[in-house]
């Protein structure tokens, strides 16, 4: 998503060419370049798939819309088996319309995991639940700090379900560090992410997400953080940003990895 304007096959000749070793695939695009073909493509390359985003939404109320939100999700664990990556980050949905009950959200959330946990270990994928920032509350995630993600992701087997660090919805909580090693210790740091933090943000706020370095998170202390807790799998950096979607795609991904480089090796 940090160089969306860039099609599957450019952004995989732009990662060989920068040695970017791996790729955090959505799944609109795989869904409209193939599954298999995308798969391909990838591992062709030489490039692994480090997660593949997003499930979740598992907060509706009616069964209907549950059922089609349960079918959804198993077949991104499909898809992320076949993607040959073993973590599928999850969102966990909203407030349903007309509700106010944040508790019964997060219980649904719960009821779900029961379901789909056991199917995604069952073809090698772990779910990843990933807390966004309070202000998404409301219309995208329930789930707001990691202390709640654990909550829920501990009532079921780490092979089956843990937590995504992302630094832009997590920077502002003082608990998160403890709970970063609370995850650690319980196996269940399945992925991390890098965004800054930027201000004024745009209206509407879901791209807000700042380039590595141009706002107020300090990435090697939060690197720090989680590879003090255990994890050595891959940062990936996402990035929601209009600024950098209009710009030319393989530029911002050189620039990308610099500031990685320069903000968080």
């Amino acid at each position: 998503m940090t160089v969306k304007q860039l099609g599957l096959e450019e952004l995989v000749a732009a990662c060989v060419e920068l040695e970017v070793p791996g790729v955090g695939l959505w799944r609109e695009p795989v869904q409209t370049y193939g599954v298999e073909a995308t798969a391909k493509l990838v591992r062709d390359a030489g490039l692994a798939v480090t997660t593949l985003c997003r499930g979740g939404f598992l907060t509706a109320i009616d069964p209907h819309a549950r059922l089609r939100a349960l079918d959804d999700n198993r077949a991104a664990v499909d898809e992320a088996a076949a993607l040959g990556t073993d973590t599928l980050v999850l969102v966990s949905g909203g407030l349903p319309e007309g509700s106010k009950d944040l508790h019964g959200a997060r219980e649904r959330i719960a009821d779900a995991l029961a379901e789909l946990g056991p199917y995604a270990a069952e073809r090698g994928v772990r779910l990843a639940v990933e807390p966004l920032h309070p202000m998404f509350a409301s219309d995208r995630c329930v789930v707001s700090t990691l202390e709640q993600a654990l909550d829920l992701a501990e009532r079921f087997p780490a092979e089956q379900v843990g937590v995504c660090v992302d630094t832009y919805h997590l920077w502002w909580d003082d608990r998160a560090p403890a709970q970063i090693a609370r995850a650690g210790a319980g196996g269940r740091l399945h992925a991390f992410q890098l965004a800054d933090w930027t201000t004024p943000l745009p209206e509407g706020v879901l791209n807000g997400r700042g380039q590595i370095g141009d706002g107020a998170i300090d990435m090697r202390a939060w690197r720090g953080l989680v590879e003090d807790a255990g994890y050595a799998g891959p940062i990936e950096v996402e990035l929601f940003n209009d600024g950098l979607w209009a710009r030319d795609g393989r530029e911002v991904l050189a620039e990308t990895a610099d500031r990685f480089v320069r903000h968080a090796g």
